[in-house]
Formats: structure tokens, C-alpha cells, sequence
């Protein structure tokens, strides 16, 4: 067993379940940053003070995902051969989200939050305690004495598995924004390492996409607002702007979708994979978008309190992750280089360069 914890077999099964999971959270979270979680208790009214604390953890907890998730990314791309979005897939995937996006709002208009609620967490729990076991399980094993055998359980659960699991019930039991926020870093972590784009252009014709999407769902309709405050699940960051008050027990959240952290942080992630391609000493691509990324998230926060209305932060992170390494490899001369960069290229390219190399050859001995 690798160190890892996850067997092959899982590990696919936690790729597949990543990438349905961001429909969701692209269909529900691109807008959350700018909104507060509705609770049936009287809210502590928000502070500067605890104002200033709850974004700026908020902000803190979306680079946090997008940093490691990235430099994971690179380790499993060198040891597994992962699974690309095609330009395809990229230009259909803000109407498979729309798609998403609109059938949860109905199915919130049609039936009770509560029922359906009370399925996604069961959904969520199982897949929030394979998410958690993923990212945890290098650090675990290492801390955990190697005399102490690392022995599977019935069911498929093993050690880590069963550990993250009191998580899932602290969750499942209380809905308690920690383990919320411990499932939600999971899961982001998690699809930044996994879900891979190729090459920059898909990057771009994704973003782009969402751009669009983001902007009409908040500004053009209800429907992104709606299911934002109807579920409930931990595919979101949450963190409580009277903490300073009322400490654990605080209730007043500001939320941060996770839309808006794994959307963004696979395109850095690919960045970072560029820069080691380049085999320079420094990271430039991959800083400087999550500088971008920083600045966009905090333009985001700063319209929103000027005009006093939900924002679409996807409005102001795509631009600046988008703008920044494309402005930055026209003025180092790397443009060419960006956008003939790939993961992986086609399998259909590599048997046409093969077939390429056997004609040459066979053309070479010819003339000889």
C-alpha cells in the first residue's frame, strides 16, 4: 500500500466523484462570497473588527487550497496518468453547470430544503471522508510510528478513513462550520490536484465560460441566490464575523463558494506545471496568478461592500488570472511557449509523430 492510503481503484473513484462535485459547486458557489448564511437564530450584528477577521481567514483559506493543491498536482501528474478536460469539454461545461444550477432551483422550489438537504449530507459525508483521508493521509502516515501496521477495516475502511470519519460525524451531527471548512479544504484541494486542463487554451475557453455564466445567473436572475441559501452542504467556506463576540458559538458567517477557489486554482495549477516545463530556478507564472488571484478575490470583497450588493467573483477573478500570465509571457517573450504547452499531449498526436519517425527512418534508408 502506498503512502497515499487510497488504493487505485479509489483513487479513480474519488476523480470521478471530484469532477461531478464541481459541477455542484460551480453551479452553487461561484456567488456565495457575497452573501451570509441564513440561520434561524438571532445574529450578533457584524463588526469592522470581526468583519476584517472573517474575510481575511476567508481569503487566507482560498489561497491556502489553490497553493498545495497545486504543487500536488505536479506530484501526481509525473506519477499517474491523469484524466485532461478536452476544449470540448471546457466549452460545454458552463451549460452542464446552468443545467445543474437551474434543476437544483427547482427542486428546491418543488419539494422541501430540509428532505433534500438531509440526502446531500449523506452524499457529502461519505464523499468529504475519502476527500479528507487523501489529503491527510501523507502527513498521518508519517506521524504515526512505523512499528504501528497500517491495517484495512471491513468495508474499505482503513485507518485515516475511520479517523476522518469522526469528522464527517461532528459534521453530520452538529453542522458545525469547522468540519464544515475541513470537508470544504478537502474537497478543494483535492479537485485542484485532480482535475487537469492540458493545455492553456482550454483554460481559457473554461474560464471564459464561467465568466459569462457567473455574471448572468447573480445579475440576471434569483436562481444562483436561491440555491445558495438553500444548500446546505460543506461545498462552501464559511467563517463567522462576530467570532470575536461569541467565539465558537458564532452564527453571523460570511461564505466563500468553492467554485471560486478550485475554478481558478486548476488553471494556476497548470501555470505551475508550465514554469517546471521551463526548468527555470523561479516559479513566475504560478506567483504571480496567485498574486492575481489575491487581488481579484480582494476587488471582489471591495465592490461588494462600496455597492452594497452580491457580486459575481468570478467577474474579477477571471481577468486577473487570465490577464496576468498572458500580459507577463508577452513581455518575457514565452507567449509561443504558453500556449504550445501541454500535460499530455493527444495520444492521436503521439501515434501521428510515430508514424512520422517510422517514415523518416524508412525514407533514410532508402536513400542510403
Amino acid at each position: 500500500m502506498d503512502e497515499n492510503n487510497i488504493e487505485e481503484p479509489e483513487m479513480e473513484k474519488l476523480v470521478d466523484k471530484e469532477a461531478d462535485v464541481v459541477n455542484v459547486i460551480v453551479a452553487q458557489a461561484t456567488e456565495n462570497l457575497t452573501e451570509n448564511v441564513t440561520n434561524s437564530t438571532k445574529k450578533t450584528p457584524s463588526t469592522p473588527e470581526g468583519m476584517a477577521v472573517a474575510y481575511g481567514s476567508l481569503v487566507i483559506m482560498a489561497l491556502l487550497p489553490i497553493f498545495f493543491g497545486s504543487y500536488r498536482s505536479v506530484i501526481y501528474h509525473k506519477e499517474k496518468k491523469p484524466e485532461k478536460m478536452t476544449k470540448k469539454d471546457a466549452a460545454i461545461f458552463p451549460i452542464m453547470a446552468s443545467c445543474a444550477l437551474f434543476a437544483l432551483y427547482i427542486v428546491f422550489k418543488l419539494f422541501s430544503k430540509e428532505y433534500i438537504n438531509l440526502l446531500l449530507t449523506g452524499y457529502f459525508f461519505f464523499l468529504g471522508v475519502l476527500a479528507l483521508t487523501h489529503l491527510l493521509s501523507p502527513i498521518v502516515s508519517k506521524l504515526v510510528p512505523a512499528a504501528i501496521p497500517n491495517i484495512p477495516f471491513h468495508i474499505t475502511f482503513k485507518q485515516g478513513e475511520a479517523a476522518c470519519s469522526l469528522v464527517g460525524a461532528w459534521y453530520l451531527i452538529q453542522k458545525h462550520w469547522v468540519a464544515n471548512n475541513l470537508f470544504g479544504l478537502a474537497f478543494a484541494v483535492n479537485a485542484v490536484e485532480l482535475l487537469h486542463l492540458n493545455n492553456v487554451v482550454t483554460g481559457c475557453i473554461l474560464l471564459c465560460g464561467l465568466f459569462f455564466y457567473d455574471i448572468f445567473w447573480v445579475f440576471g436572475t434569483d436562481v444562483m441566490v436561491t440555491v445558495a441559501k438553500s444548500f446546505e452542504a460543506p461545498i462552501k467556506l464559511v467563517f463567522p464575523q462576530d467570532l470575536l463576540q461569541n467565539g465558537f458559538s458564532a452564527n453571523n458567517f460570511a461564505m466563500l463558494g468553492l467554485g471560486d477557489i478550485v475554478i481558478p486554482g486548476i488553471f494556476i495549477a497548470l501555470l505551475l506545471r508550465f514554469d517546471h516545463s521551463l526548468k527555470r530556478k523561479t516559479k513566475t507564472y504560478f506567483h504571480a496568478s496567485v498574486i492575481a488571484y489575491f487581488l481579484g478575490l480582494m476587488a471582489t470583497i471591495f465592490v461588494m461592500h462600496v455597492f452594497k450588493h452580491a457580486q459575481p467573483a468570478l467577474l474579477y477573478l477571471v481577468p486577473a488570472c487570465i490577464g496576468t500570465p498572458l500580459g507577463l509571457a508577452l513581455v518575457k517573450g514565452d507567449l509561443t511557449a504558453l500556449f504550445k504547452y501541454e500535460d499530455s499531449p493527444d495520444e492521436e498526436k503521439t501515434e501521428e509523430n510515430k508514424k512520422e519517425e517510422k517514415q523518416a527512418k524508412q525514407e533514410a534508408k532508402k536513400i542510403k
